[in-house]
This record gives structure tokens, sequence and C-alpha cells, in this order.
């Protein structure tokens, strides 16, 4: 079992920054893909970023590309999501999320999920 829980969310003005963070305990964070999520009210859960083991290698959905950036610290065993120039379409309940596969952009490559946070955008 791998155990998730994220932080960071919040109420921001559009244009801003904001930093998730997804904290990892139960079985070896470094074995495991990790990725973003998001979902808004009454939308399906989408993909947002992922990035492999080692954090060399890192996916993200069209819609965030040159906005967000995501990382890793396989030592203090936490995943991060650094957004900036935030939208009011931003605006969803982030969920981590911990899959053995590799990087995938499906809900379905990813075993363990978080409880998610809000992140509301305002305009």
């Amino acid at each position: 079992q791998v155990q998730l829980v994220e932080s960071g969310g919040g109420l921001v003005q559009a244009g801003g920054s904001l930093r998730l963070s997804c904290a990892a305990s139960g079985r070896t964070f470094r074995n495991y893909a990790m990725a973003w999520f998001r979902q808004a009210p009454g939308k399906e859960r989408e993909f947002v970023a992922a990035i492999n083991r080692s954090g060399g290698t890192t996916y993200y959905a069209d819609s965030v590309k040159g906005r967000f950036t995501i990382s890793r610290d396989n030592v203090k065993n936490t995943v991060y999501l650094q957004m900036n120039s935030l939208k009011p379409e931003d605006t969803a309940v982030y969920y981590c999320a911990a899959g053995s596969l590799g990087l995938g952009s499906l809900t379905r490559s990813y075993d363990y999920w978080g409880q998610g946070t809000q992140v509301s955008v305002s305009s």
C-alpha cells in the first residue's frame, strides 16, 4: 500500500501561482511513477502531468504545458506540481497518483490515489 496526502491548494487570482505537494508513505516511493490529475465539477477526472521513477522524464497535458512543472524528491518521498500563470479553467480538485506501470495519462495506469486538494482560480 502507498498512502498519498496532497497539500498546497487554495484560492488564487488569475495569473498567480501555487505549488502543490504530495507526500507518500508506505512502499518504496522511488518504485512508482507519479502523476497529477484534476477534476472539475461535473467533469471527468483528467490527466495533468506525470513523472517517471527517477524524475528524468516528464509528460504534460497540452492544456498545462509551459505553465505547470512536475518534479519529485525521492529522499523526501514527495512529488510537486508548480503551477504558474493560473487560469480560471484550472479550477478543480487536484489528485496525486502513484503507479507501478510507468508513465501514463489514463487513470487506470495508477494504483494509488490521494484524497485531493482544491484549487480555485478567480478571474
